[in-house]
Parts: structure tokens; C-alpha cells; sequence
């Protein structure tokens, strides 16, 4: 490969590396600190900051119209600026120049439409933070502080209280299990605001659930014991009217701070509230409203075969439907001939995830509901697939990491890292004078690409990560130094610059492939076999590994390469007495 090969490759890959750490950068280095909190909080509570945001807004700029008629929208309201353009243009009408304060929200057709344009503007920005965080390096927990238990799932009990009729093998039960029970749990530990949860499978029947920040115990224990139950509710149309009517009369004073009702008396003693939600076009949870519904369940979600995403007949909207097993398809029958023209709730973790109308008996046990988007069908699918296992949680154990341990440990690593990295540095430039740079130079780069790697992969790095990179410092520079040594041997035979840097490059070649590869063999035996903290381990140093060979064998034979042909150097400074 020769010096230009050899550059647009080092530039491609720095290019490449900087768009994988370019996440980590914006979230680490340019996103405040609240920022960061409100983009680790559930979606739930996202979206509430962002519609509270918006109504805020929306009457500061109503107070700015009342009290000046005439103020000129500003720099910082250049969004509202262009939004206003845009609806003028649409309703075919002159745009004011310039435009007032007053002529932009006269442009909207409602307080509705401002307030949508402003929640989207902090919902948006609030993701993009959150994607940041997603796409970025994460802190392990004893660098962050927070919580991590490990959670067994019985899926013995699953297998053996499986339909006798059942087709599905033991094998696919068991991973159909698991996958419901994650998704359950991650729903769940959301809802309930919880940080920015990981939640991942290890081994066949064990999850692990890693919490950052500070979390109360006992409530990881009700949420991971509690069980997601999904059925089918008649609708108490006449009760909803009712509430619809007194909830909008009373909005702060109909539910207590825990979501009960403050006077139960407004609905009947056989029923309760429940919301009713969609999912918006920026994947959260949207209420729609409430319902008054039964507290007696229709049918049960065990009842459940199977579920698939179609279109209706004629209108050709999504369309779900699911098959009933004998006694559910009986059940089924007999309920809805008995209430036809009425409503049917379909209930998942006390949401309404549907609400259909029995238009007719419902008979065979094949069931067919309509009334919602592509993405919501899936979505109900999914639910009414594995709406029939149940999967006991046991938590096995549980972890409690202050956050002070992890500011000191983060704090001590990285005063390691760069202590190591600034003692090897200083001992290259006094040992190897001029090349030394060449080592230095390598060794910044080295950093920078296993960052990049890192945040590529979306790696959370632990105390023994860090081990793994200070590691990697010292193995990075021993290519260095075979190197070096190689060219100074050659030097004294009284070789050119130009033979002398080629012959000990070549030299050196096999002695670094195989240290580092028999390394790397290490590392990927600790990968595969290992778990926790000697993955983190074993992961950071075979990234070091590859961009070890990366810096010592190409970046910095471009160095020397470029002060032979480019610079014209005759000589090389590379330690004491040799020139």
C-alpha cells in the first residue's frame, strides 16, 4: 500500500470513527444536565413535560399580543415565523411583511393547532436527546450508580400449564415465554418512570435488569412480580357518557394523586375507570379519554391460539384477528349475541388498547376488530400473540450502587488512563526522540478509535473496561517499541532512512500479529464464556487489539513515510546514538 492509499484510508476511517462518537460527544459534552434527566424519564412523562411546555407557551404569547399588538416576531421565534408562512400560503392569502406577533397566531385555525406545533418542537427535541443517549457509550452502573437484579422466569410452569391440544413445541414455548416476559417487563418498568431501564436475557431463563440512578426497592419488586393481564371488558356506554360529563366539569378534582377516584360514587359499584390510549406518531402513549368499563372480565387472554394483521373487505383499513379456543369461542358466542350494539374493551396492563362494537353474535371462536392505525394493529397483535402465557417472575437477586461511588470511580479512572498515557509518552519522546512523537500520535488515535467503537456498538463501559483500555495503553506502545527497535538495528547495519524504516517494519510484522492475535483469542475465549464484568473486560481490550494494529502498523508508517518523500529526510531520530 502506498503513502496515498495509506492516507485516504487513515482519513476514512478517523471520518468513520468520528461519526460513531459523535452520538456519545453530543450527549456527554453538549447536552445539560437536565436535559439529560427529562430525556432519561419514561415517555409517558416525556410527553407530559412537552404538553405542559406547550401551554405554558401558548399563553405567554397570547400575554406578549395583549400587551404589545405590534412586536415583531424575534430571531428566537423563527420556527413560529416559518409555520406562520406556511398557513398563510395554504390559505391563499398574503404574507404579512413584517410579520407581527399577532399576525402569526392569527394564522392558526385554533389554540389547538399552536399547541400542537410547539409540543411536537419539545417532544422532538427531547427524542433526538434521547436517541443520543441510545446511539452513545453508557455508563456501567458502578460508574453511574443505580440498581441491577436479576430476575428468574419459571418457564417449567409455563410449559406444563400449556393446552394438551397444543401444536407449539416445548422449545418454541419456552422462547415465546421469555420474549413476552421482557416486553412485559419493559413496558412496565417504563410506565412507571423509571430511568432508561436495560433489560436483557441471560442465559435460557434469566433476565437481567440494569437501573441507573436512584430507584426505590420495594417498587422494582411490585413492578417485576406484577403480571401483565390482558381481557375483554363490556363498556358501560351510559356510565362513560356520565363521567365524560363530570370529568369535564371537575378535571382537577376527579382523581387523587395515585390515579383512584376521589368520590367512586360518580360510576357504578360493578364498573371502574380506565384510560383509553393510542399510539401518536412519535411512538408514545396518547390518551384518548376515559371509559367506564366492568370490573368482571369477559374473556380471559389465556383463551388466545393465535393473532394476525390483515385489511378489512371493504374500506381496506388494518384489521386484527385472532382465533378463540373451544371454550373461549363458547364463552365468546354466548356474550356477544347477548349484547349486541354494545362495546367491547380489549384491557392490557389496566390500559383499553381497543374498543370495538359488537355489530353481531361473534360465533366459531374467529374474532376480527378494526378501528385503529398499521402500527397499532402490530402492536395489538403482539399483545393478543402472548396474551395467554404467563410467566411467573421470581427476583433472584438485587444490587443497590450509590452514585458517589460511581462520580469517584469515574473520576479515578480516568485520572489512571491519562496518568498511564502521559508516562508512556514522556518515556517514548526520552527514549525515542523524534519517533517517539510517531508513538504518541498513535496512542491518541488508539483512544480515539476504541471510543468510537464503543459508541458504534452502543458498549457500556465498567471499571473493568477502563482496566481493559489502560491495558491496551501499554500493549498499543510494545508494537511501538518492536518497531523502533527493528529500524535501529537496521540504522547500525548502516542502512538508509528509506530501507532501514521498510526492512523494520517488515521485520516487526509477525512479532505483533502474534502477540496481539494470541490476545485477542484470549479476549474472545473471555467473551463467550464469560459474563458481567469479564465481558467488559474482555470486549474493551479486543477492540484494543484491532486498533492497536491499526495505529502502530499503518498511521504510523505513514509518519515515517512522510518525512522520507514528503519532508526529504535523510536521517532518523530514534533514540540515543543512532541518527
Amino acid at each position: 500500500m502506498n503513502k496515498r492509499s495509506r492516507f485516504i484510508l487513515i482519513l476514512a476511517i478517523l471520518a468513520i470513527c468520528f461519526g460513531f462518537l459523535w452520538p456519545s460527544l453530543k450527549w456527554y459534552a453538549w447536552t445539560p444536565k437536565e436535559d439529560q434527566a427529562l430525556a432519561l424519564s419514561s415517555l409517558e412523562n416525556i410527553k407530559n413535560y412537552s404538553s405542559d411546555k406547550a401551554a405554558e407557551d401558548v399563553k405567554d404569547l397570547k400575554a406578549a399580543v395583549k400587551s404589545d399588538s405590534s412586536q415583531v416576531l424575534t430571531d428566537d421565534q423563527k420556527w413560529l415565523l416559518k409555520a406562520a408562512k406556511k398557513n398563510y400560503k395554504d390559505m391563499g392569502e398574503t404574507v404579512p411583511n413584517p410579520m407581527t406577533l399577532r399576525d402569526a397566531l392569527a394564522s392558526f385555525s385554533d389554540e389547538e393547532e399552536i399547541l400542537a406545533l410547539i409540543e411536537g418542537r419539545y417532544r422532538e427535541k427531547i427524542l433526538a436527546d434521547k436517541k443520543n443517549y441510545q446511539n452513545s457509550v453508557k455508563l456501567g452502573l458502578d460508574l453511574s450508580g443505580g440498581m441491577n437484579v436479576i430476575v428468574k422466569a419459571d418457564l417449567d410452569a409455563v410449559v406444563a400449564a400449556r393446552d394438551e391440544n397444543s401444536n407449539v413445541s416445548a422449545d418454541t414455548l419456552r422462547v415465546s415465554a421469555m420474549e413476552q416476559a421482557i416486553e412485559t417487563l419493559t413496558n412496565r418498568i417504563d410506565r412507571f418512570g423509571l430511568s432508561s431501564p436495560t433489560i436483557r436475557q441471560q442465559g435460557d431463563d434469566r433476565i437481567y435488569i440494569e437501573i441507573p440512578g436512584s430507584a426505590e426497592t420495594d417498587q422494582i419488586n411490585s413492578i417485576i412480580r406484577g403480571r401483565g393481564i390482558l381481557n375483554f371488558r363490556l363498556v358501560d356506554d351510559e356510565a362513560s357518557n356520565s363521567f365524560s360529563t363530570y370529568y369535564s366539569a371537575n378535571k382537577n378534582n376527579t382523581f387523587d394523586s395515585q390515579g383512584n377516584l376521589i368520590d367512586p360514587s360518580i360510576i357504578p359499584e360493578d364498573c371502574e375507570v380506565l384510560g383509553y390510549y393510542s399510539t401518536d406518531d412519535y411512538g408514545l402513549d396518547q390518551r384518548e379519554g376515559f371509559l367506564v368499563v366492568k370490573k368482571e372480565s369477559v374473556l380471559d387472554g389465556k383463551h388466545i391460539k393465535s393473532a394476525e394483521v390483515g385489511t378489512e373487505d371493504i374500506t381496506g383499513k388494518p384489521q386484527v384477528s385472532f382465533r378463540l379456543d373451544a371454550d373461549g369461542a363458547q364463552i365468546f358466542a354466548d356474550f356477544t349475541s347477548a349484547n349486541i350494539g354494545k362495546n367491547l374493551a380489549i384491557v392490557s396492563d389496566d390500559r383499553i388498547k381497543s374498543n370495538a362494537t359488537i355489530r353481531t353474535a361473534i360465533t366459531g371462536g374467529a374474532v376480527a376488530i378494526t378501528g385503529f392505525g398499521q402500527e397499532e394493529a402490530k402492536n395489538l397483535q403482539k399483545v393478543l400473540q402472548t396474551a395467554w402465557l404467563d410467566v411467573p417472575l421470581t427476583v433472584e437477586n438485587q444490587q443497590v450502587i450509590g452514585a458517589s461511588l460511581g462520580e469517584q470511580a469515574i473520576k479515578q479512572g480516568v485520572m489512571a488512563i491519562a496518568i498511564g498515557l502521559a508516562a508512556i509518552m514522556l518515556f517514548m519522546l526520552f527514549w525515542y526522540h523524534g519517533a517517539g512523537v510517531n508513538a504518541c500520535v498513535a496512542q491518541i488515535l488508539n483512544l480515539y478509535i476504541m471510543f468510537s467503537i464503543l459508541s458504534a456498538f452502543n458498549f457500556t463501559i465498567t471499571l473493568p473496561s477502563i482496566a481493559g483500555m489502560i491495558l491496551t495503553i501499554g500493549m498499543a506502545v510494545d508494537a511501538n517499541v518492536i518497531i523502533f527497535e527493528r529500524i535501529k538495528e537496521e540504522r547500525r547495519l548502516g542502512k538508509d532512512r528509506a530501507s532501514s524504516i521498510s526492512t523494520g517494519f517488515g521485520n516487526a510484522l509477525w512479532a505483533i500479529l502474534d502477540s496481539n492475535i494470541t490476545t485477542f483469542i484470549a479476549a474472545a475465549f473471555m467473551s463467550s464464556l464469560g459474563s458481567g464484568a469479564v465481558q467488559g473486560f474482555a470486549y474493551s481490550l479486543a477492540i484494543g487489539v484491532v486498533s492497536t494494529l491499526f495505529t502502530a502498523l499503518v498511521v504510523s508508517r505513514l509518519m515515517f513515510d512522510f518525512g522520507t518523500e514528503t519532508v526529504g529526510h535523510k536521517g532518523i531520530s530514534i533514540g540515543w546514538g543512532v541518527k
